[in-house]
């Protein structure tokens, strides 16, 4: 399933993948990629500065991961281009979700807007029967 939300006619997309050989249940330990494409469907040139990610299970536990740019990198969209990464996270049970923003930079104006990250869900496949 591609999870997708549009903020300033940039869009950010998301599909998920449970990484069994990574998780250990046993442990607690559900690991999840995800693969985000950002797509500048504007006419401005923008630049994604930072991050901020929620990430909940079902223990009611929510950790906040923030940081500079994504994957080590602070990408350049001109209009029309696309960024593609993946990341991971492990979370201690077998159902959670995420979500968050991008902090953008309009490289013409300086001007500095949030865009959001869709929610997304994290279950691993056993739990879908």
């Amino acid at each position: 399933m591609i999870y997708q939300a549009s903020t300033r006619d940039i869009k950010v997309q998301v599909e998920t993948r449970f990484e069994i050989d990574a998780s250990k249940p046993s442990q607690d330990k559900y690991l999840h990629s995800y693969f985000v494409t950002i797509i500048n469907e504007s006419s401005n040139t923008v630049q994604l500065l930072r991050r901020k990610w929620m990430i909940k299970n079902t223990r009611n536990q929510t950790k906040v991961i923030e940081g500079d740019g994504v994957i080590g990198e602070q990408p350049i969209l001109h209009p029309g281009d696309k960024h593609h990464y993946k990341s991971w996270s492990p979370i201690a049970t077998p159902i959670g979700q995420m979500y968050g923003q991008y902090k953008m930079l309009n490289t013409s104006t300086q001007e500095v807007f949030w865009i959001d990250i869709p929610r997304f869900d994290l279950i691993a496949p056993f739990k879908l029967n």
